[in-house]
């Protein structure tokens, strides 16, 4: 794959770059629709919003990849900035962005939980095409494999390693995995029983099905809690799982968050 699509005038259009900004857009134009008609928010609060979600993605995403290595990134100052565009942990995001949005929904006054469940959907939108950027990069790619689904990197630019040798291609596992999770999304908030239902079991679905796919996982510097055994990513899976399921067993039982249907 190639992780340079185009170079116009000395300028690189970065594949993975791209496709953030696809799913942004997207997400974006999504959440302008969906925020009006059911909460009555007017999409210059949206602008507002998405802008506090990325930079806040950004910032997390980007420190705890730094925390994957810390000996080689805070060793010198200069290696904090080097390669800056690439390099981002997609639990780093999430738990950044989550107080940031809470924060903003209560200055606003705005439903939390209701909030949160849209926000549910916005974020597989985003992901998702933040994993074909992956793949065009070739990071967060797969260990070797025989398999008819094995993909070659050829492109020396690419994070791909090794080159020339089919791997799992773990970026589009994840691609179609959270596809599903979306259209599961979409299809339960039709008859969604409580508010915080989505958001909750959005972050469980995703945690177990990120776990999964953690095992055929190649890239190394991800990191391991437990050499070999246990990575970075799913030792937080376990934590979400475990919080996200205490809150939403909460939340189903306490009347105030049912969601009435004529």
């Amino acid at each position: 794959m190639h992780p340079e699509l185009i170079e116009i005038g000395g300028i690189t259009l970065y594949a993975y770059g791209f496709f953030i900004m696809i799913g942004a857009l997207t997400s974006y134009m999504y959440g302008i629709k969906v925020f009006k008609k059911e909460l009555d928010i007017e999409p210059d609060k949206v602008q507002t919003l998405t802008i506090l979600i990325i930079s806040a993605a950004v910032i997390g995403g980007k420190i705890f990849f730094y925390f994957e290595d810390p000996a080689y990134y805070f060793s010198s100052p200069g290696n904090l900035l080097k390669n800056f565009r690439q390099g981002f942990v997609f639990y780093g995001s999430l738990i950044f962005a989550v107080p940031t949005v809470i924060w903003y929904f209560r200055k606003e006054k705005w439903p939390i939980f209701p909030m949160l469940d849209i926000l549910s959907i916005i974020a597989t939108i985003i992901h998702g095409f933040g994993r074909l950027g992956c793949f065009f990069a070739g990071c967060c790619h797969g260990l070797p494999t025989d398999s008819f689904l094995g993909v070659t990197f050829t492109d020396a630019k690419s994070q791909a390693k090794p080159l020339d040798i089919p791997l799992h291609p773990t970026q589009l596992y994840e691609v179609f995995f959270i596809g599903s999770l979306m259209l599961f999304l979409v299809q339960l908030k039709r008859r969604q029983q409580f508010h915080g239902q989505l958001v909750f079991l959005y972050v469980m679905i995703y945690a177990v099905g990120r776990s999964i796919i953690e095992v055929f996982r190649g890239d190394l510097r991800r990191g391991f809690i437990i050499e070999g055994l246990i990575s970075h990513s799913q030792f937080i899976s376990i934590l979400l799982v475990l919080i996200a399921g205490a809150c939403y067993w909460v939340t189903s039982k306490n009347s105030k968050f049912k969601i009435k249907r004529p």
